[in-house]
Formats: C-alpha cells, sequence, structure tokens
C-alpha cells in the first residue's frame, strides 16, 4: 500500500507576526513547529512530505528542512503564486497577500498523485490528530475528512483568534464550515462580536477546523477548478475530532 502523502501549506506571509514564522525555531533544540508536525506523521505512517511555499523562499526552506528529513523521506517543494489561477479569474488591483487553501493545494495538483492530507505549517497538531489520520485513511475509504478540534482547546489567554466553526449534519458529515474572527474565551466557553457589533456566544464544544484536511484521492483529480470537485468534496467531509 503506497503510504500518504502530507502536504504542508507553508507559503502564508506572516503579516502580523513580521517574519518567515514557518521556519523560526521555538522548541528546546532549536525545532520549529513543522518538526514536530513531520515528527508525528511520519511515526502515523506517511512517507512523503510536500511544501508549498513562495518561490522566493525556497532557499531557506531547503537549507532547514532538506538536511532534516531527507534522509527519512521524500521532501519535495511546489510554488504557489498570486497569478496561478484557473481561466477566466484575475488578481484584482492591489493585492499581494497569497490566495488560501483551495489554490494552495492546487498548486501541488501535478506533483501528489496518491491519498494525502493537508495542514498549515505554522498551526501545532498534536500527534493524536496524526493517529486520527492514519486510521481513517487505512480504512480505505472515498470520504474526504477534516479533523476536528474542540473550541476551548484552541483559545488563547494572550489574545483573540480566527476559527473556522463546523457544522455537522446529525451524521458526522460536515455541512459548512464558517469563520468567526476575534474569538476570546469566556470561562469554558467562548465569545466574540458580530458583524453587527452584537457580543455573541460559542460553546466550547463546538468543533473547529485549524485547517487540517484529509483527502483520499490525487490532487489534479479533487482541485480541478473547472469540475467543481473542491467545493463539493470538502461539503462531505467526515468530522473526527481531537
Amino acid at each position: 500500500m503506497t503510504k500518504p502523502t502530507l502536504l504542508v501549506l507553508a507559503a502564508g506571509m506572516g503579516s502580523r507576526y513580521g517574519g518567515l514564522k514557518q521556519i523560526d525555531p521555538v522548541g528546546p533544540g532549536g525545532e520549529t513547529i513543522i518538526d514536530y508536525s513531520v515528527f508525528d506523521a511520519i511515526r502515523a505512517g506517511f512517507g512523503r512530505f510536500v511544501f508549498v511555499i513562495r518561490r522566493e523562499h525556497e532557499a531557506e526552506f531547503r537549507e532547514t528542512f532538506d538536511a532534516r528529513f531527507g534522509k527519512q523521506v521524500k521532501v519535495e517543494y511546489a510554488f504557489q503564486a498570486l497569478e496561478d489561477l484557473p481561466a477566466g479569474f484575475t488578481v484584482p488591483p492591489g493585492r499581494t497577500k497569497p490566495w488560501g487553501t483551495g489554490q494552495a493545494i492546487l498548486s501541488a495538483g501535478n506533483i501528489i498523485r496518491e491519498p494525502f492530507a493537508s495542514i498549515n505549517a505554522d498551526d501545532f497538531y498534536g500527534s493524536n490528530s496524526f493517529r486520527i489520520l492514519a486510521d481513517f485513511l487505512s480504512a480505505g475509504g472515498s470520504d474526504y475528512a477534516m479533523v476536528g478540534f474542540i473550541l476551548r482547546k484552541t483559545l488563547s489567554p494572550h489574545g483573540h483568534v480566527s476559527r473556522g466553526v463546523g457544522t455537522e449534519d446529525g451524521n458526522g458529515y460536515l455541512k459548512n464550515v464558517v469563520e468567526i474572527k476575534e474569538i476570546g474565551v469566556d470561562g469554558n466557553d467562548a465569545k466574540y462580536t458580530d458583524a453587527a457589533g452584537q457580543p455573541q456566544k460559542l460553546s466550547g464544544d463546538r468543533l473547529v477546523s485549524m485547517n487540517f484536511w484529509v483527502l483520499p484521492r490525487r490532487c489534479s483529480t479533487i482541485c480541478d477548478p473547472a469540475s467543481g470537485n473542491f467545493s463539493s468534496s470538502m461539503a462531505k467531509s467526515r468530522n473526527r475530532n481531537t
């Protein structure tokens, strides 16, 4: 059986952070957040890693990660470019920020031909998330999946966060994900202010997306923008929580 691939989305600019946070050390031995994710993914059975980056950062990523991982697993790179859009779409004037998850995954469409999962480079997911992933993929199903996280466990006492709040259909399938910004801690629950300026509450038990998707088909099949496969597939995703 072909080992799945982990697609690491690392083309973000880090404008609020003020630097290339994907390769900044955070661990006691100089480990990056990506180091922890790759370590956990290898233990869970992933055999190849594809980093989606901006081309101008290629040298830094190769210097940082090729030496660390290249002898254990296959490491490759895909490049996300602002102007790399489906036919009929153009970049709006003044746009400099990279596009989101859909276009980042599309950037790897010619590289990934096996089941894969995608994560953010700058989020810490924990080893249990990768074990859930491995179990799901080893079952050999055709459903797409989102590894869901319990909202209260993703909040910070040091400031507000943005989260994609998921809604299920009652059978464990994901109906939608709605991004809510400026979410803060409210005891065991959460709070935010809506677009009308009104305070709102969220149960701390809600499942949220940390952009951890499981995709059992080859990337080019899923991401064909002409077929609409990407959007329709995500609507069928099955939640698994951690």
